[in-house]
């Protein structure tokens, strides 16, 4: 019996494939995040954002996010991300929610500029609210001193 034999180009694409979805859900999966040199860096997927610390406006905890308009992102389960459009005051704001059921942290800096973030580990979340709120609270009492 004579067996068809596959091309190798084809195995490799397979591969290749099968790489690039199992890269594209890890980096989905949850939000990243790091404090270094004086800025919050987010990163999930393909949505990214650096804010300075010195620019935060305000750090808050909510319990919904408001009602907003979808320009780019995705929901999936207890997950929304992405880039959406506030109706109200018609600027766009970062989604980076890993658990919808869990308090979000809002995060306004640049005067008007909004960010939600959780992650799905809540006191991971309180650790970086209380994180951000001291860098906040920091950057308040410098610009005291100044004037």
């Amino acid at each position: 019996m004579k067996s068809k034999k596959r091309h190798w180009l084809w195995n490799v694409l397979i591969v290749l494939t099968l790489v690039i979805c199992v890269l594209a859900f890890v980096e989905h999966y949850k939000n990243w995040h790091k404090i270094e040199e004086g800025n919050l860096k987010i990163f999930s997927g393909i949505y990214y954002q650096k804010i300075p610390l010195t620019e935060l406006d305000s750090v808050l905890f909510v319990e919904k996010l408001p009602e907003m308009e979808r320009s780019s992102g995705f929901s999936w389960m207890e997950r929304e991300k992405g880039v959406f459009k506030d109706s109200i005051t018609d600027t766009k704001v970062y989604v980076f929610v890993d658990d919808l059921y869990q308090q979000k942290i809002k995060l306004v800096h640049h005067d008007s500029l909004k960010i939600y973030l959780n992650l799905k580990d809540s006191l991971k979340t309180e650790e970086l609210f209380a994180i951000l709120q001291m860098e906040l609270l920091n950057n308040q009492e410098k610009a005291k001193g100044i004037q």
